[in-house]
């Protein structure tokens, strides 16, 4: 077959793969082992790294779910450039003797049927460039997938007949009003007109949403070792220092997380103080929903640099959280919200909407508006402090 296999690029820091690559070798784990049991193939997942030093952390990935990997080692990847990855990665895609040598049945190999990248700074980035290289579609963070065999009748792409395309990967993403999913599809054009065909299907995918299988230390895979080729024109750019910059926002070590949505609207600046006054007595973590750090509503800078922040949404878009207490105020319940808290401990919900989605997902629901009841809540939990304190 011209196209085969599902590759799945791995980003890695000090020597250890971090989660979301992880999380992207137990999706296609899954996926493929209900493809080629569905389809009676053989086709296999390959992890793909590229790095300085890499060769240990290939064994690593075998053990979570890989098959095989193609790891392409050198001193000048040892740091991520876009103008250096995209070539090598388009080098190991298309090289037909790296696949004989972990699939040797794959003569006909040209593209990889499928592809993976993370939906991170670094992935975003780079899977555009790479499946532009491969002359491709792309669909951007995704957090469901499948793959089935679709009939597809379209005015371009089939000339208006119904056509069955066989082994197509549904991605999944939510659309933007959080509540609908939007399935992208990457489709040939069977039209004689404009035929093409779009391999890899590719994605890049959201941190979080999928969960890595467990390590299997008996697991055996092959390696093989790539030397990649470098124009000297994308060496000019040199990284001479790098220091890593965590974020501000400390969702892990906070048993509480008090966030807030669109529900602020009426009083903007004033709702989120009252929601940082909340989240110190909570001693909590702030969170947003996705619409808030597109900074909907006019507030001050001070205001709009610390809350109105991508760092501090929570849901598909930004981090997963998994607090003792969630408190959801002013927040309707869009899926890839609740993605991101559904797992909390307890869920206190504020809403003014009692058919609002996030009452299906709480443990308790308080219909009414925050600007009324996120005071009580202060003026209660500053009443029971000093009982509290006497017990410490």
């Amino acid at each position: 077959m011209k196209y085969e296999h599902l590759y799945v690029v791995i980003e890695h820091e000090g020597g250890k793969p971090i989660p979301v690559s992880l999380e992207m070798l137990g999706e296609a784990r899954r996926l493929m082992d209900g493809y080629n049991s569905k389809y009676g193939a053989s086709e296999l997942v390959v992890a793909v790294v590229l790095g300085n030093n890499v060769r240990k952390l290939c064994d690593e990935l075998v053990h979570y779910g890989a098959d095989a990997v193609i790891y392409a080692d050198s001193p000048e990847l040892e740091y991520s450039r876009n103008a250096v990855d995209t070539p090598v990665l388009f080098q190991i895609a298309t090289n037909r003797d790296l696949v004989l040598k972990f699939a040797p049945m794959s003569t006909g190999f040209v593209k990889p049927r499928y592809m993976f990248f993370a939906a991170d700074n670094i992935g975003r980035q780079l899977s555009s460039t790479v499946v532009g290289f491969l002359d491709s579609g792309l669909a951007s963070d995704i957090n469901k997938l499948a793959i089935s065999d679709l009939e597809i009748k379209h005015e371009h792409k089939t000339k208006g007949q119904g056509m069955v395309y066989e082994r197509t990967l549904e991605m999944y993403r939510p659309d933007f009003s959080g509540f609908l999913w939007t399935t992208i599809l990457c489709l040939d054009n069977r039209n004689p007109a404009i035929a093409k065909e779009f391999h890899p299907q590719a994605c890049s995918i959201i941190p979080g949403v999928f969960a890595p299988i467990e390590r299997d230390a008996t697991r055996k895979g092959m390696i093989v070792d790539y030397a990649p080729t470098f124009d000297p024109a994308s060496l000019k750019v040199k990284i001479l220092s790098r220091k890593i910059v965590k974020s501000s926002v400390d969702f892990d070590s906070k048993k509480a997380v008090v966030s807030f949505g669109r529900g602020i609207k009426e009083s903007p600046e004033e709702n989120i103080r009252m929601m940082a006054e909340l989240a110190k007595e909570l001693d909590a973590e702030v969170g947003v929903s996705l619409p808030i750090s597109k900074k909907p509503f006019p507030v001050s800078e001070n205001i709009s640099s610390m809350y109105m922040t991508p760092d501090r949404v929570v849901g598909t878009s930004g981090r997963k959280v998994i607090p003792l207490l969630y408190v959801a105020a002013g927040i309707s319940g869009a899926m890839h919200h609740l993605a991101g808290m559904k797992e909390s401990g307890f869920v206190l919900a504020i809403n003014p909407d009692e058919d609002a989605p996030i009452k299906d997902e709480c443990d308790m629901f308080v219909k009414g508006r925050m600007e009324d009841v996120i005071p009580v809540l202060i003026e209660e939990l500053r009443r029971l402090r000093p009982a509290l304190e006497a017990r410490r």
